[in-house]
């Protein structure tokens, strides 16, 4: 050992095998200079465990430090061989400290149960694989890996922290499950940047998963994931969250071979996704879409399922409804809003001001009724935009008629919070003329008032103006011309009435006068929306 070198355990020689270590440590040596996988289970289902409460003695126990020397300053490989650390079935005894330090040969753990924590802030490595161990928790806050960091079916006591960590490829935690550390966190990925997939498929979280402001170079799947923070506000904290792909909390197969498949095959027992706390992925970017199929979550009145500002080209809301809390998507943009009528919750519980959509894809029936309560649902205080924006989309796939009743919904809605005398012209312009939307219904209301004054005036005794010359007396042209504000036919100012006719004929004028009003309004919106 060259002066300076890394602390190694008495005995230990550069070349040869080193005289202080235990069989299982000599064994673990040979082994790591050959690149050979070192197990050290009895058989035994039970005995093996990591996870079970079986003592394991000192025939496959080496320690932490033994393992440090070898990644760190290990022995040369032999001849035709690549050093490697692959252990199976091995207890590790003390810390496992690598804070710092660079580990060229390729590390591969699986079964094996760790004493102490696993420390690895700012530590360089290729590939790390740790598979099915027990760990009381992995510190590894800025950790550089070129390769994957693989941490499947592994239980951590403490958690884990990978804050501004590093990972070339992939990182896997499916079927992990996860405690919480002191300060509520399950996992702590701050500033985390991962190169292609972040796998945690099946994961089992106890405390709050924080992912603020990760880097996903592909997609990022918690199919079937279990994620319970019920006594504290988040259960899953990212916001500011990019993804290259796809996020998917969506359910996932138990027990499939090939986890994070899109669809699990037919026979697979499929476990949803659930949520026991809020969501918080506000500020996120996600390439391709946010699947949130089947999704659980159960919150407390005050906890939320929060989009805000969220920015993907296709948005699956097609979760189970959940029955408290609150969902916000104000200011979120998407192309395409695939969702399900049963899936949205009710009024007070939904937020969407500014959130924009281009397309409505619905799953299963969803009628204009109940898209219109939805829009009552998310604006508690009328709103035109949503009514505006959700009109526009019906007209751009072609659904004029549902537009209008959209546009007809926003003025009835719009007429409820004006004042008494601005909410009696509205009512007047809605059984005129719909607000402009049925402009038919004018000439309806038209030929029922004309041909009702013309039975009427047919009664009547009027007398001429002028005695000498004058139009011959016609009902029906004078109610029109009473009717017709601005057109003269030359009965009204032909003939006089008294007492009650003439206040008939006053009621017809204004009401022409009302009419025309309306159907001017009505078709000043309709110019104005073309």
């Amino acid at each position: 050992m060259t002066e300076g070198g890394p602390v190694v355990p008495d005995g230990i020689r550069e070349t040869g095998p080193p005289r202080d270590l235990t069989a299982a440590e000599s064994g673990m040596w040979l082994a790591f200079r050959d690149g050979s996988v070192y197990d050290l289970r009895h058989g035994d289902p039970v005995v093996d465990d990591p996870h079970g409460r079986h003592p394991w003695g000192p025939g496959r126990t080496v320690r932490a430090r033994v393992v440090c020397w070898l990644l760190l300053d290990g022995p040369p490989a032999l001849a035709g061989r690549v050093a490697a650390l692959k252990l199976v079935g091995v207890r590790v005894t003390g810390s496992l400290d690598l804070a710092g330090g660079t580990v060229q040969p390729y590390v591969e753990m699986a079964d094996c149960r760790f004493d102490d924590e696993i420390l690895l802030p700012e530590a360089k490595f290729t590939t790390v694989r740790l598979e099915n161990c027990a760990i009381p928790r992995l510190e590894a806050a800025r950790l550089h890996t070129e390769g994957d960091l693989h941490l499947p079916r592994c239980r951590f006591a403490r958690g884990i922290r990978l804050t501004d960590a590093r990972i070339g490829t992939d990182l896997l935690l499916s079927q992990a499950v996860v405690r919480h550390d002191r300060h509520g966190r399950s996992l702590s990925a701050d500033g985390m940047k991962v190169g292609q997939d972040l796998q945690a498929d099946l994961l089992e979280s106890h405390g709050e998963l924080k992912l603020r402001s990760v880097e996903v170079g592909a997609s990022l799947s918690l199919r079937g994931a279990r994620l319970a923070n019920p006594y504290a506000r988040l259960a899953l904290n990212a916001p500011q969250l990019t993804v290259g792909r796809a996020l998917y909390l969506t359910p996932g197969g138990v027990g499939t071979a090939q986890l994070g498949g899109n669809t699990p095959a037919r026979g697979i027992r499929v476990q949803p996704f659930e949520c026991l706390g809020g969501v918080r992925l506000d500020d996120g970017r996600f390439g391709d879409s946010v699947d949130l199929r089947a999704a659980r979550f159960t919150l407390t009145a005050e906890q939320e399922l929060s989009l805000l500002r969220v920015q993907t080209p296709e948005l699956r809301f097609l979760p189970v409804r959940p029955r408290r809390g609150r969902v916000v998507l104000s200011g979120a943009r998407v192309v395409n809003l695939v969702d399900r009528a049963e899936s949205w919750p009710g009024p007070g519980r939904l937020h969407m001001g500014g959130f924009c959509y281009e397309n409505l894809v619905p799953q299963g029936p969803f009628t204009l009724e109940q898209r219109l309560e939805w829009l009552v649902a998310a604006t508690p205080e009328y709103s035109p935009e949503p009514y505006e924006l959700l009109a526009g989309v019906l007209r751009g796939g072609g659904e004029d008629e549902d537009a209008r009743e959209v546009l007809l919904a926003k003025h009835r809605r719009r007429r409820e919070t004006l004042p008494p005398a601005a909410k009696l012209w509205g009512y007047l312009q809605d059984i005129a003329v719909a607000y402009g939307y049925r402009p038919a219904r004018a000439a309806t209301w038209l030929a029922v008032l004309w041909a009702a004054s013309t039975l009427l005036f047919s009664r009547s005794e009027p007398t001429p103006a002028r005695a000498e010359e004058h139009p011959e007396w016609s009902p029906a042209l004078f109610s029109l011309d009473l009717l017709l504000p601005v057109i003269d036919l030359g009965q009204a100012t032909a003939w006089h009435l008294r007492g009650v006719w003439q206040w008939l004929a006053a009621v017809l004028i204004l009401l022409g006068w009302v009419m025309a009003t309306a159907v001017a309004a009505g078709a000043t919106r309709l110019l104005g929306r073309h």
